[in-house]
């Protein structure tokens, strides 16, 4: 039987080759010489210009089962030219570990994205990057989660306004059960931006607002995003219990869209009567200008 790894590693030597194959000497700063016979680098020159021996670039280029270091890696992939995901392809098929470098979060969707989200309406669907900023809404998410605004924070975001608002005016009604739940997605995100001041500046900002929440992320625990069944509260038509899942965007890392749906009747006549004094109150607008807030892990 075939192993994981003895399919890897062809898989390594064709990408190997044929990323070489499309860097020509004048990509890099070198002469172009005479009798290449292929189109781009040499394994020689590719191993000089990495700083690697020859022999070693030349076994890893042919599959062999030998050891790299990610710094070796990150080598070869600058002498390569090979972009963000092509690194990443490498590092799988050499079997590293693969951390990316810091990114700056999202801070706005495309048109395309907010399309998406419209048409989910009358669900509720929201997008979040992973520090749990609000991207982009939708009528009927506004519908459900409107508060007053928190400007003062810049972007609006779903835990700074859940950890400043009093706890009678909290939207989520197991406040102490889902908000553990947030901070540790959070946490959980938090990992791959240690240290980062956009990331650091907003955790300290949070601590000194809500002694709750240096209670919750000092317990350090960590969890993924998924669905959720959670109950809220607005002030119109009194509790409703909604379903949450999850959905990346393509092309934005660390971001989400999140949709909510009614788990009963109660929730789906309780959203359908929002969206109805919408319309009736706001014909041709659906007062995009109001900052909602909503919540999920």
């Amino acid at each position: 039987m075939i192993t994981a790894q003895q399919r890897r590693r062809p898989e390594l030597a064709a990408f190997l080759r044929s990323r070489r194959a499309r860097v020509t000497p004048a990509d890099v700063g070198m002469p172009p010489g005479f009798r290449r016979r292929t189109p781009g680098l040499r394994r020689e020159e590719v191993a000089q210009l990495s700083g690697v021996g020859v022999t070693w670039y030349t076994w890893l280029e042919q599959g062999r089962p030998i050891n790299a270091s990610p710094q070796v890696l990150d080598a070869v992939a600058r002498t390569l030219r090979l972009d963000r995901t092509e690194r990443e392809h490498l590092y799988h098929l050499a079997e590293v570990p693969f951390e990316s470098g810091p990114e700056r979060l999202a801070q706005a969707v495309g048109q395309e994205v907010q399309d998406i989200i419209d048409a989910l309406d009358p669900h509720p669907a929201v997008v979040y990057n992973s520090r749990y900023d609000v991207l982009a809404t939708n009528p009927a998410y506004r519908d459900l989660f409107l508060v007053p605004t928190t400007s003062q924070f810049g972007v609006p975001n779903v835990l700074w306004t859940l950890f400043s608002v009093p706890e009678g005016s909290c939207p989520l009604v197991f406040r102490e059960r889902e908000l553990p739940v947030m901070v540790a997605t959070l946490r959980a995100a938090y990992g791959r931006h240690v240290g980062e001041p956009a990331w650091e500046d907003f955790i300290g900002r949070l601590s000194a607002r809500s002694p709750y929440f240096v209670e919750l992320w000092a317990s350090g625990e960590v969890i993924p995003p998924g669905p959720r069944v959670k109950t809220f509260r607005h002030a119109a038509v009194g509790e409703l219990r909604m379903t949450s899942v999850s959905l990346s965007v393509d092309g934005m890392p660390e971001c989400r869209i999140v949709a909510y749906s009614p788990v009963d009747a109660e929730a789906k006549e309780g959203v359908a009567l929002l969206r109805e004094w919408r319309e009736r109150l706001w014909p041709s607008a659906d007062a995009r200008d109001a900052e909602p807030v909503g919540a999920d892990s």
